[in-house]
């Protein structure tokens, strides 16, 4: 049986139980934002419980958990950061798996794209300030970095790098002339009216992009919390993750 076919099933067999107590807490990376809070409407349309985010940073989240915040579901846009909560023991055994991945891209505004698009290979000066994610912590500024060593650029860009405390603060810093690009996920500019793309960073140029989700250990709902989890993996869920411009995981 597919994983899929089996998500599903757990979400019919279900449909006969009580609802799930609840509202669940799902700590999520912030590039999550919009299509989360879409695939909640939609599970609450299938008989699912209410379910409470807490987006930011991932680092954010997983050092949220490990300090002991009640959570039920964590979804990191890396493995690193749950890699580091499973050494830690908050992950429930058996209840890890990649759930989507994403894709590069460099932002600017609409005014600037060309020059920023032919500027930027060559690291040219009038890109004087790059925003990413925090290259040292946030998993879209690791993304960054490792993309950026892996084209030869990343000395070139070192001192114009602008770090922010997560993703979305990157995208920002461009829509408010704060930066003059960005790298970000491509699935950031959906959701953005001010910034698009001016390099799609091919998908075999970057590092491999995965988000990876769980139920923690010591879920007040741990139920609840894989019957979630089962959802995002079933059809419904993932055509709005595809509507919403991510991508499945390499293998699935």
């Amino acid at each position: 049986m597919s994983k899929w076919l089996a998500a599903l099933v757990i979400l019919t067999g279900a449909s006969g139980l009580p609802a799930p107590q609840g509202p669940i807490t799902v700590s999520a990376a912030i590039s999550l934002a919009d299509v989360l809070e879409e695939a909640a409407a939609e599970y609450a349309k299938t008989g699912g419980g209410p379910v409470r985010f807490n987006f930011a940073g991932s680092n954010v989240l997983a050092r949220q958990i490990v300090n002991g915040a009640p959570v039920d579901v964590f979804i990191s846009a890396d493995e690193a950061q749950m890699d580091m909560l499973g050494r830690a023991g908050a992950v429930l055994s058996g209840s890890r798996r990649a759930l989507v991945s994403n894709q590069l891209a460099v932002v600017a505004l609409p005014g600037r794209l060309a020059e920023i698009r032919d500027g930027f290979p060559r690291a040219a000066p009038a890109i004087r300030r790059l925003a990413i994610a925090d290259p040292a912590a946030v998993p879209a500024g690791v993304y960054a970095r490792q993309y950026l060593e892996r084209r030869g650029l990343w000395t070139a860009y070192e001192a114009r790098v602008v770090p922010t405390g997560n993703v979305r603060g990157a995208l920002a810093a461009v829509a408010n002339g704060s930066a003059d690009a960005a790298i970000v996920y491509v699935t950031d500019v959906r959701v953005s009216r001010n910034v698009n793309v001016a390099v799609l960073i091919p998908v075999d140029e970057a590092p491999p992009i995965a988000y990876a989700a769980a139920v923690m250990n010591g879920s007040p709902h741990p139920e609840a919390a894989r019957q979630f989890l089962a959802f995002l993996e079933s059809g419904p869920a993932r055509a709005i993750f595809a509507r919403f411009g991510f991508r499945p995981v390499p293998g699935d």
